[in-house]
């Protein structure tokens, strides 16, 4: 980082146009944009989504967020750095949830860490960030299977940064908690959403969330768990002024 501090974008998913000269890069932080999302689904107009087993696509503006545009912004910002998030809550607008279903941990790793390690070599990327948050398996495959996938991105990418972007709901917060437990070491960051809370959270709750998150995530806290918030009227994460992330 430039000097501690970093701050994090999502963008791409509302389809609005937004390009990344329409966000402003400060200079004095370390900038990530987080394109939302790659899937491992296949889209069709002709009937609904249906799952690839860990063949990612991208589900970004990929109209105006190109390949081109990726590296001229980072040739502009040399503080800037670029990610992509996997899942997220639906495929696109379809109502069909992102969900990780795996036919195989085997299998789903394989497909995933040679199309997302073609991703990276197309886009320029500069990392991953892991945004599940429907599941479709066991605990313990979701663990292997994206813990098995970070690492071995990680081996092939040793430059790359990694993130993971749990909520507070029960059934989530164990799959996260889980993979947090057993591969900690291959994860870089904690984007927790605690803009998840009630519209009526103070500071001091805040506070209280983010101490209670530390704990959930041991070792995460103040380096690796980033605060964060929404901004705008979007109803979807995702949109250029939607959620925004700072490290402490």
């Amino acid at each position: 980082m430039t000097n501690g501090y970093l701050f994090r974008e999502y963008i791409g998913a509302q389809f609005t146009g937004v390009q990344f000269s329409d966000v402003p890069v400060n200079t004095g932080v370390s900038f990530h944009f987080i394109l939302a999302f790659a899937i491992d689904y296949l889209a069709s107009q002709q009937s609904k989504p249906t799952p690839t087993n860990g063949v990612f696509k991208p589900f970004w503006d990929t109209g105006n967020l190109t390949p081109a545009a990726m590296a001229a912004a980072k040739a502009a910002h040399p503080n800037l750095s670029i990610m992509v998030s996997l899942g997220g809550d639906t495929v696109q607008n379809t109502g069909v949830n992102a969900t990780y279903a795996p036919t195989s941990v085997d299998s789903w790793v394989a497909n995933a860490v040679s199309s997302l390690s073609a991703m990276i070599n197309q886009y320029g990327l500069d990392g991953v960030d892991v945004d599940y948050e429907h599941f479709g398996t066991d605990v313990d495959a979701f663990v292997e299977g994206i813990g098995r996938l970070l690492t071995q991105l990680k081996a092939r990418f040793p430059n790359i940064r990694t993130s993971v972007a749990p909520y507070d709901l029960p059934v989530n917060q164990k799959y996260y908690q889980a993979l947090w437990r057993k591969y900690s070491g291959v994860i870089d960051y904690v984007n927790f959403q605690f803009y998840g809370y009630g519209a009526n959270t103070i500071v001091q709750y805040y506070v209280q969330f983010y101490d209670e998150q530390a704990r959930n995530y041991p070792g995460s806290g103040g380096t690796k768990l980033l605060a964060s918030f929404k901004t705008g009227r979007a109803s979807c994460r995702g949109s250029s002024s939607f959620r925004r992330i700072a490290l402490r």
